[in-house]
């Protein structure tokens, strides 16, 4: 069934997502307001004009659903719902929420917008390089008009796709994303709907990718009012780290895993999206065949994905290996790639020499790890975790092709998954975060940068919410508590000195200073990274299209150096040579090929590699290492 709609008259393209729920502007006039409340007795549409509301009672239809269609209703009308006669709620399908996730939805006509991307048909997922961002901190002035004024900034770094973190409504003025309660509604905090489809087009102008984080395993703890009249969304039986589950397999599944699959669709034809990436996939409790992922991706593919390049990307701490599954002939079949956490761990370890919490489970072996990881995808494929009391995590993935694993130094959750959110570059020398970054950009996965890593940015990234009082006052509390059973942490006094998540402090100390890039080492950091970039576009990109599994081994050389080869898919050899310890190692036989990128001068052929060195080769030959 054809979920979307997309009419054209010459040029521009307009695009609209049909949807059997929310209100739907008719072609005629007039708007068809539609809501599923199993457990509601009637409904009434508020409808708001100036000072005067309207009451319309709407239409009792099958299985729980309510309706009505009327004239008197247009684009910017804006309407809540009362259930039973007592609370008003907005639309849980809201494409606008002008007043936040308390107040009215407004009615949007998504063919008012006019697209001039209508010859844009996505990049392919071999020249993925993902730059991750946060609407509301990537610039002073917050929000998409402020993403989208520093898009040409970014083309010309070489990142080929930018990432938003969740925009879905969110209660209050500022939030990470991941506590939404409006999916479909893109939080008025940034702009109206109109300005990130204006962001998504200027992005397409200058060939960048747009994927779009989404959060389908819960709802936010404030601004949910589902549980008042359609409880079967959630599961009372399960439970996440953020609230309670998805309901995905229980009873009235059916229409849960239907709003969550429109709201993909959603954000894939109406606002062009290229990509989405599944927060938190572990998190989604469903034993159903297909289950909810697989369902998701299989609609994708036939939808929009069938006429355009179209990625999912999965976090998935359980390293589940059937998502990324590839056909004979290396194409996708499901998920593009998942979330790598593995390798990030392992160069945090070996760039800070951090082994507290997770790291402890990449702190015997760091360099065995990132090698496993640079030719296997995972590390952890079925080994005991002892950060996870034994427990066995992973799934073997040396057969898939090194392109399904995204790759990253720092990302929104490693950074702000700390007390104090700090950068990477605030945690190791400069050196050893150049060479951990010449390792990942130039490796045959594809490589994410956080927002403002490339010039190096000092800005810390802090968790920072924005609840009223109560929760507030409980989510500080937490914040705080989860750090006590760290020894750094372990006084009372020192978790206080952690910044309060609803303090507007905390959310301004995470903007990025614009004034960085133009320091003499932002300049060297960004140059730094461009010139990384540039060669992986040039040398390394035209060659892992269809890249087969099984393609790379490595050799480990005493506690911080390694070796890595892998066969390209052209039979081309690429070749990794690396010191990833702050002291001289002895080198060892050179690999045949012209070198492709060093370290500091570093030389072939030389006796010792200095300390955090890197060198790549390229044997177009495919003759390997030399013996």
């Amino acid at each position: 069934m054809n979920r979307s709609r997309a009419s054209q008259s010459g040029d521009p393209v307009r695009r609209r997502h049909c949807m059997p729920f929310g209100a739907e502007v008719l072609p005629g006039g007039g708007v068809r307001f539609r809501l599923w409340a199993p457990a509601a007795r009637e409904v009434t549409l508020c409808l708001e004009h100036g000072r005067e509301s309207k009451m319309l009672p709407m239409d009792v239809l099958q299985e729980g659903w309510f309706g009505l269609t009327t004239g008197i209703a247009g684009p910017g009308t804006r309407y809540r719902f009362r259930i039973d006669g007592g609370v008003e709620v907005p639309d849980p399908a809201s494409r606008h929420q002008p007043q936040d996730a308390h107040g009215p939805s407004e009615v949007i006509d998504p063919l008012a917008f006019e697209w001039s991307d209508g010859g844009w048909r996505g990049r392919p997922w071999s020249q993925t390089v993902f730059y991750e961002l946060h609407v509301g901190a990537f610039s002073r002035e917050g929000g998409f008009a402020g993403v989208q004024s520093r898009l040409d900034r970014l083309a010309g770094l070489g990142v080929t796709a930018i990432e938003l973190m969740p925009v879905a409504d969110f209660p209050g003025a500022r939030n990470w994303g991941y506590d939404g309660v409006l999916p479909f509604a893109p939080d008025s905090s940034y702009g109206p709907p109109q300005a990130l489809k204006e962001l998504v087009q200027a992005a397409h102008a200058r060939g960048l990718m747009v994927f779009l984080d989404v959060v389908y395993n819960h709802f936010g703890p404030d601004g949910n009012y589902l549980p008042r009249y359609a409880p079967a969304f959630l599961d009372a039986r399960q439970h996440t780290p953020w609230g309670a589950a998805i309901n995905f397999v229980g009873a009235d599944s059916s229409v849960v895993r239907q709003y969550f699959i429109h709201n993909a669709l959603y954000w894939l034809e109406e606002f062009h999206f290229d990509g989405l990436r599944i927060d938190a996939a572990h998190a989604i409790r469903d034993v159903s065949h297909p289950d909810f992922l697989e369902e998701l991706a299989q609609t994708v593919a036939k939808g929009p994905g069938a006429s355009r390049c179209v990625h999912l990307v999965l976090e998935n701490d359980r390293n589940e290996v059937r998502y990324l599954a590839r056909s004979a002939d290396c194409g996708q079949t499901r998920y593009a790639a998942q979330w790598n956490d593995d390798i990030h761990h392992a160069l945090h370890v070996l760039v800070t020499g951090e082994r507290s919490g997770y790291y402890g489970d990449y702190a015997d072996a760091p360099v065995r790890h990132l090698g496993r990881c640079l030719t296997e995808g995972f590390s952890y494929q079925g080994e005991p975790s002892r950060y996870r009391g034994g427990a066995l995590r992973g799934e073997p993935s040396a057969g898939l092709p090194l392109t399904a694993f995204v790759s990253a130094l720092q990302t929104h959750d490693q950074v702000g998954n700390r007390a104090y959110g700090e950068r990477i570059t605030q945690l190791a020398t400069e050196a050893a975060v150049r060479a951990a970054t010449a390792v990942l950009l130039l490796a045959p996965s594809p490589p994410l940068l956080f927002m403002g890593q490339e010039w190096g940015s000092v800005a810390p990234f802090p968790f920072f919410c924005d609840f009223g009082d109560g929760l507030a006052e409980a989510v500080t509390r937490g914040r705080r508590e989860e750090f006590a059973r760290f020894p750094a942490f372990r006084d009372p006094q020192a978790r206080a000195l952690i910044p309060d998540p609803n303090d507007i402090r905390t959310f301004e100390s995470a903007k990025l200073d614009w004034h960085e890039p133009d320091t003499s080492a932002g300049r060297r950091w960004w140059q730094w990274h461009r010139e990384l970039l540039a060669t992986r576009q040039r040398e390394i990109v035209p060659r892992i299209t269809r890249l087969q599994g099984g393609c790379g081994q490595f050799r480990r050389h005493g506690e911080t150096a390694l070796d890595v080869r892998w066969t390209l898919a052209d039979r081309s050899v690429l070749v990794l040579v690396a010191n990833l310890g702050a002291g001289p190692t002895p080198a060892w036989d050179w690999p045949a090929g012209r070198m492709i990128f060093s370290t500091g001068g570093v030389q072939a052929g030389t006796h010792m590699l200095p300390p955090w060195s890197v060198i790549w080769f390229l044997d177009a030959a495919g003759t390997g290492i030399r013996a």
